[in-house]
This record gives C-alpha cells, sequence and structure tokens, in this order.
C-alpha cells in the first residue's frame, strides 16, 4: 500500500496490487495473496440470482481451496469442469486526490486496474471495474469432512514513504457488495489495523464464496509530501 502527500503541484495516488502462490504447511492448505495499496497522497454470483455470493460444492477429490483477490486464473467455470491455476499478476488500486481536498475528512474512493468482472463459478458478470476488486473462491473436501477456511490480511504497521514519514494503515477501508447480492457478504467491510493480522473472511467446506470490494482513503490527516507504500499479504487456510 502506498499514500503520498501532496507536494506543489500535489496529487495523491493510491494502489493496491495482488499475487498468488499455492503452499502446503503443516497438514493445511494454504493460498496466499499480497496486496499493495498506493494512495499518493495524501498528495457469484450465481446465474444473475439475487444474493447467490456463496454456492454449495459437491465434494470431490481432490481437497482443494483456491483464493482470488483481482485476476485470477481457471481453466473454464467451475460449474463447467474449470479447474483452477496460480497467477502472479499485481493488480494496483489508485486514488488522485486534488490539493484542496487533502486532509478535509472526506473521504477518497480507490479505483483498480484489476480486470476480473466476472465469477469463475459460473462466468456470471458480479463486479464492476476500475471500481471493485473481486475477492472470491473455493474451499472443497474429498468427502464428508466439514472445517471452515479463514482469510486473512497480514498488515504492517504503517504505510512509508523514502524517508520513513508515515501514514497509519486504518486510514484505508472497504465496503463490500456484488452484482445482485442482498444480505451479509463472505468478505464483509472493514478497515485496516495498523500492523498484524486481520480476519477479512471465511467459508464453509464445499463452497463457493465472492464479494467485490470499493477501497478508499479516509483522508483525516496532512501527511509530509511523498509516496507510501506498505504491502499486505492475504492467506487463505483451511484444515
Amino acid at each position: 500500500m502506498v499514500v503520498s502527500p501532496p507536494s506543489p503541484p500535489a496529487s495523491q495516488h493510491g494502489r493496491i496490487r495482488a499475487c498468488a502462490g499455492l503452499r502446503y504447511s503443516r497438514g493445511r492448505l494454504r493460498r496466499t495473496f499480497g496486496a499493495v495499496l498506493l494512495p499518493a497522497v495524501l498528495g457469484g454470483a450465481l446465474s444473475g440470482v439475487a444474493g447467490a455470493y456463496t454456492a454449495t460444492l459437491n465434494p470431490a477429490s481432490p481437497k482443494t481451496i483456491y483464493l482470488q483477490v483481482g485476476v485470477g486464473s481457471f481453466t473454464n467455470d467451475y460449474i463447467y469442469g474449470g479447474q483452477p491455476g496460480n497467477n502472479a499478476t499485481v493488480n494496483l488500486v489508485t486514488v488522485t486526490v486534488p490539493a484542496a481536498a487533502v486532509g478535509n475528512g472526506t473521504a477518497q474512493a480507490m479505483t483498480t486496474n484489476s480486470t476480473a468482472t466476472q465469477s469463475f463459478w459460473d462466468g456470471y458478470t458480479y463486479c464492476s471495474v476500475p471500481a471493485q476488486l473481486y475477492i472470491g473462491g473455493f474451499y472443497r473436501t474429498a468427502g464428508a469432512a466439514t472445517g471452515t477456511a479463514v482469510v486473512t490480511a497480514t498488515v504492517p504497521p504503517a504505510l512509508t514513504d523514502a524517508v520513513g514519514d508515515k501514514i497509519p494503515f486504518t486510514s484505508i477501508q472497504w465496503t463490500s457488495s456484488g452484482n445482485g447480492d442482498t444480505g451479509a457478504e463472505p468478505f464483509p467491510a472493514g478497515t485496516f489495523v495498523n500492523g498484524g493480522v486481520q480476519t477479512v473472511g471465511s467459508m464453509a467446506s464445499n463452497t463457493w464464496n465472492e464479494s467485490c470490494w470499493n477501497f478508499s482513503y479516509m483522508n483525516t490527516t496532512v501527511p509530509a509530501s511523498g509516496t507510501y507504500t506498505g504491502v499486505v499479504l492475504y492467506t487463505m487456510t483451511a484444515p
């Protein structure tokens, strides 16, 4: 994540990026995504049915988890036998804040360069870019076993610039929705913590879950001019 305070002429940019990798650890499946938000500152859904942000899967071997933040990879939609793959794409989220608005307390909407709009569940157009960042995936077991996969974000203490100035990560928040959704989201709205690990969502075994996040910079302080960066790592862990 990066935030840069204003300098004449002042502008503010933010971006978020995400990349993926799959690993096995201590008998638990994990899929991780890294994310970077760069505000420069401070200068599916299923078949088009409302509320269909969670779908039930049939158990099948092998036991599999898949997490996608931004752009992901699938050989085809899941309901047509598609299989997930790793994707190293790093997506950005950006915001430009006019100099006159810096620190005035009006939240500034961030946009993404991600092109992910469709659900790999069935191809339904679930998110709207550039306003929304897709987050979703599935947890499938090989049999009757039940459990819950948890998605966490590992957040640095602060966004920092080249000379060590800081902006708290709590300056970035997000809302959660999806095209046609009603009810609670599997990846709900939240605000980053200032350093530490926070839970951003979960999914029951044998379910597909997805949401669309709208990020914003809260714009309540006037930091020193510069570009502030920080990396948030998203990790999905299943029993």
